[in-house]
């Protein structure tokens, strides 16, 4: 007779909840999988499928604005806002069925909808009916940060959650937050025809990211007309006003909606972790070793609650690990790759990286060099009128191994997959190099990159040398 319900209990079914299911019903494991709101979390309701759905207009938009400067002349250039989110909306129910409870019980999987509470080890009680299982999963995601500005919880702001349900598009918008969230959403409703001002505490905008790439960004924000306020602390919310400050001087922002973006909070609370012994780390998220394991040896947690990168593909990654190593204890467990991260922010034009970036080198004193192609040097980009940007490359001193690598520009995102493939599997730059890219295509950039790269590294007296041979021989 079993001595469990279940094999594996995954609470939480966003993206590292429909993960960790699905790779423990793949392993032939009975699992539960709990959701107290929709299938699919907040990336397919309101994160990455919504906003990008929104950024996909957003520069339709753009594009129509600018059709003069490719010869193309058009009557006008309206918005309607209306249509806009009726696409948005189109695309969620695109994809929901991927992500449905119907997909998931076909698949083997048993889903049940309502809060989940963790009563000990090896038990877990949903809709205050308990089920015991040999292992637990915690994968109950974030939530958007409220900072404490006072005077804000007294306004109607929005969030990333709840900026779906706008009816019309603001005149007025003011973004508290200049990380990746605020930026894109910052740009998408420039173009879509508000009036926009962003305000970040910090002294640049994308503050994780390189002061020469987050410029980059700030340029092009600045030059759709997008006010930006960098260094500004927000001290006061009333009466559609927003108050910011420097040391030296004040100003109120107007707004008919304000879009707070500072960040998200793990979903710790009411699950019963304190209870259980589990411990939350410096910054609130649920602690985990190596394997995705909590201090309870049968409880793992993934994705957002764990952080630090609260990335899709990341909660995924870091799912696998946690319902394998759960389902597998203690005859076989895994480590968890934490090397090779990348990540993608979706202004336009793009930016991403991967691995050390040269801030980082040099806060850590590491030995490094810098090797960057801009994007206006490409033929591909000078051809589509999309110069703005840079591959950059961090590497060994005098040696071609990729410590990092960070690109501005359009189609970053997926420009940074060369340079992920070369430090997962370990070959450098030269090898890049050699790789024959079609042309003309943008991904040449990073193999132009890398050309520069050896160029500088070629000897100077076997340069010298071959000067002095193909003399003789001419």
């Amino acid at each position: 007779m079993a001595k469990y319900d279940y094999n594996l209990i995954v609470i939480g079914a966003g993206s590292a909840g429909l993960i960790a299911s699905l790779v423990g019903a793949t392993a032939g494991a009975k699992t539960m999988l709990v959701e107290a709101n929709r299938m699919g979390g907040d990336c397919l309701h309101t994160g990455c499928v919504p906003s990008k759905t929104l950024i996909a207009s957003a520069r339709v938009a753009q594009q129509v604005r600018n059709a003069s400067q490719y010869g193309v002349e058009t009557a006008r250039n309206a918005t309607n806002f209306s249509v806009v989110m009726g696409r948005v909306r189109e695309a969620i129910s695109q994809i929901q069925p991927h992500d449905s409870v119907e997909r998931y019980t076909s698949l083997g999987v048993h889903c049940e909808g309502g809060y989940a509470r963790v009563i000990d080890p090896h038990c877990v009680e949903v809709n205050d009916e308990r089920h015991s299982t040999r292992s637990i999963v915690l994968a109950t995601g974030a939530s958007p940060t409220t900072p404490p500005v006072p005077g804000l919880l007294n306004c109607q702001f929005l969030t990333s959650e709840t900026l779906w349900g706008l009816k019309e598009l603001p005149n007025r918008l003011v973004v508290l937050g200049g990380g990746p969230i605020g930026c894109e959403l910052a740009q998408a409703f420039s173009r879509l025809g508000s009036k926009v001002a962003i305000v970040e505490v910090q002294d640049q905008l994308l503050p994780l990211e390189d002061m020469d790439a987050a410029e980059v960004i700030t340029e092009v924000l600045l030059s759709e007309g997008v006010d930006v306020y960098t260094g500004w602390q927000a001290s006061a919310c009333k009466n559609q006003q927003l108050t910011i400050h420097t040391r030296d001087e004040e100003k109120l922002l107007d707004f008919d909606q304000l879009l707070v973006a500072t960040g998200r909070t793990p979903r710790v609370n009411n699950l019963g972790l304190e209870e259980n012994g589990i411990s939350l780390s410096a910054t609130q998220t649920v602690a985990v070793n190596d394997y995705m394991q909590t201090e309870v040896k049968s409880v793992f947690a993934c994705g957002d609650v764990v952080g630090p990168y609260q990335f899709t593909h990341m909660a995924a990654h870091q799912a696998w690990y946690a319902s394998m190593n759960a389902l597998m204890r203690p005859f076989w467990r895994a480590k968890i790759n934490k090397k090779f991260v990348p990540w993608a922010i979706f202004t336009d034009p793009e930016l991403a990286r991967v691995g050390m970036s040269e801030h980082e080198a040099t806060r850590l004193n590491l030995p490094h060099e810098i090797t960057k192609f801009p994007f206006a040097e490409l033929d591909r980009s000078i051809a589509e009128g999309t110069t703005k940007g840079f591959v950059k490359l961090i590497t060994k001193p005098k040696k071609d191994t990729i410590l990092g690598a960070s690109i501005v520009g359009t189609g970053a995102g997926e420009l940074i997959s060369s340079c992920i493939n070369a430090m997962r599997h370990g070959y450098g730059a030269n090898s890049i190099l050699s790789t024959i890219h079609v042309y003309p295509t943008r991904m040449e950039a990073v193999r132009l990159a890398a050309g520069r790269l050896r160029r500088a590294h070629a000897p100077p007296g076997l340069m010298k040398l071959a000067e002095r041979l193909n003399a003789i021989l001419r």
